[in-house]
């Protein structure tokens, strides 16, 4: 079945603003039916399961059919589970965000009646609520239904199932003869016949198959994260696994901005992808994601439509998607051309119940997991470090160091000593002013080394400070001056007490920023505090742009650093 647009369905201003807002930029194929039926006034029976995206599919034309302005109830939804209930009521609240005066409330057993009683005294126009309740406030005479307009059962099967019938019988028969009615029902067992028969009026049927959708190459993963940490849990597991080369999905354009903002902040090479850039920026961003010219793509389900790429290694669902047919379409771009792929869903609070539904809906094989730990993410850099260098070693490809290595070994250090100074090095470690005075008989060998050997984890495609910008532990600025001209001396509240790196600085600063590395001069790293310097040109900017911004867990509070600051360890 086909999919429009939403501005094509013929939807109010505000409510076309909303369904902008969340991210929606075309209706999936229940949607697209389904409206236009129900905004003509059709009685409609949907024959489709949750994961379909059926709630949007009736939420939109009841909202649109409200009169904000008559306090009175219009639109009554029943549901089989107070689970269900709160659900759609969130989502018709979010759709109903520019619909001035529109309210609605949920009502379900094991809520408080007072708090019940007082928001339908208060004149709400969408009641959404389980039978027995909603059944229990209209005997009582706190839920009038005389100017009901619409009415609609949600997952009706499920309802008859759990012994609703009556109940729902009782609510249809005391509902005004003009009013709309629209079942939305996974099968159509008898009982739910008979009902359409007895109450609807020449109803529109639309049926939504429950097709297998599942792709079958792709392995398919899980994880059950709050909301606030899935950004943490995103770069867990990219570093986990070590990927290069995948698609980030977020479901709204505001989500893709603010997530690529993250990710460049912490030293990814990202870029985005949604319906607000023309298409000249897309195509540019398309080429350049091709070309392997960064990591991750971000991106909405609309603008990555049509992306023919062989040799992704992962697509991450860091929003769930609308629907099982939306989800199959991301995680179908891994796992091409005969090779693997994997995909990795994160869910948080209720988008679990609307997982699971999607896997029932589309016959998904998706596995949940646990989050994977920074010790279980620093043993898998540590065990990808190792495999490389022992590589490097068969292969014989590196530069032998006889001279520099003869000059330590006589000034007594161990071998082994010296191979895990360099390991230390390497992973970004920083050397101790200890260190440095002794390293070798020089004032800043340890630098030196870094300088030749260090490497930032993930910068590819960003210029690399020149060696005299590296961070030189015996380094005390003069206050706030930069060591090289033009270049003036910051301070941050993280150090190695944080696991801070240069590559967490240089990373941050051209992330929040989107500025060229090359702004960032010398680093120094030290116990509980870092002196950066940064180019005068940007320094305003750079400091604004900090202010706030996490690292590793603490809030920055960039200032100038002054003489003070460069004395104290």
């Amino acid at each position: 079945m086909e999919k429009r647009p939403f501005n094509e369905l013929g939807l109010s201003p505000e409510v076309l603003k909303a369904v902008d807002k969340m991210g929606f930029e075309e209706a999936s194929p229940i949607q697209t039916a389904v409206i236009p039926l129900a905004l003509s006034g059709r009685d409609i029976v949907g024959q489709s399961s949750t994961g379909s995206g059926k709630t949007a599919a009736f939420a939109i034309p009841a909202i649109s059919k409200v009169d904000s302005h008559v306090r009175a109830v219009q639109v009554l939804i029943l549901c089989p589970t107070r689970e269900l209930a709160v659900q759609v009521s969130e989502e018709v609240g979010k759709l109903a965000h520019f619909k001035r005066g529109l309210h609605s409330v949920p009502i379900y057993g094991g809520q408080s009646y007072e708090r019940q009683f007082r928001a339908l005294a208060a004149g709400v126009q969408v009641v959404i609520g389980t039978p027995g309740r909603l059944l229990d406030h209209m005997e009582r005479g706190t839920l009038k239904l005389d100017g009901l307009r619409m009415v609609v059962l949600d997952e009706a099967d499920r309802m008859l199932d759990m012994g609703f019938r009556d109940d729902i019988e009782r609510i249809l028969s005391a509902v005004p003869v003009g009013r709309q009615l629209l079942f939305f029902s996974a099968t159509l067992p008898r009982g739910i016949q008979d009902m359409i028969k007895r109450y609807s009026k020449d109803p529109a049927w639309v049926k939504i198959e429950a097709v297998t959708q599942n792709a079958p190459k792709v392995e398919q993963v899980y994880f059950e994260v709050e909301r606030r940490s899935k950004v943490e849990v995103l770069t867990r597991v990219i570093d986990l696994h070590d990927f290069r080369y995948g698609i980030i999905f977020c479901s709204t354009k505001i989500m893709v901005d603010e997530l690529d903002d993250h990710l460049h902040s912490r030293g990814y090479a990202t870029d985005r992808l949604h319906g607000d850039m023309s298409q000249a920026q897309r195509d540019r961003v398309m080429e350049k994601f091709r070309r392997r010219g960064f990591e991750f793509l971000v991106a909405t389900d609309v603008a990555a439509r049509g992306i023919d790429l062989d040799d992704l290694e992962v697509v991450f669902n860091f929003d769930l998607p609308n629907d099982a047919e939306d989800y199959t379409h991301r995680i179908g771009r891994t796992g091409r051309a005969g090779r693997e792929g994997r995909a990795f869903t994160f869910v948080s609070g209720r988008e679990l119940w609307k997982l699971q539904s999607m896997v029932r809906f589309g016959k998904l094989k998706i596995r949940r997991e646990n989050v994977p730990s920074l010790d279980q993410v620093e043993e898998a850099r540590t065990n990808l470090f190792f495999e490389k260098l022992r590589a490097t070693l068969d292969q014989g490809a590196f530069k032998r160091q006889d001279r520099l290595l003869d000059r330590l070994l006589e000034q007594g250090y161990p071998s082994t000593d010296i191979c895990a100074a360099l390991i230390h090095l390497l992973q970004g470690g920083q050397a101790t002013e200890d260190d440095a005075q002794v390293a070798a008989g020089s004032k800043k060998p340890a630098r030196e080394m870094s300088d030749q050997m260090a490497e930032p984890k993930r910068q590819p495609g960003r210029r690399e400070k020149p060696v005299s910008q590296v961070s030189d532990p015996m380094w005390i600025p003069q206050a706030r001056t930069g060591r090289e001209a033009g270049f003036t001396a910051v301070f941050l509240n993280v150090g190695r007490k944080n696991r801070i790196t240069p590559a967490d600085v240089v990373g941050k600063i051209a992330g929040v920023t989107r500025l060229p590395a090359s702004v960032v001069g010398a680093i120094d790293i030290r116990q509980r505090h870092t002196l950066v310097d940064v180019s005068d040109e940007h320094l305003p900017m750079i400091l604004e742009k900090l202010k706030g911004i996490r690292v590793k867990g603490q809030s920055l509070a960039p200032t100038l650093a002054t003489e003070g600051d460069a004395a104290r360890e």
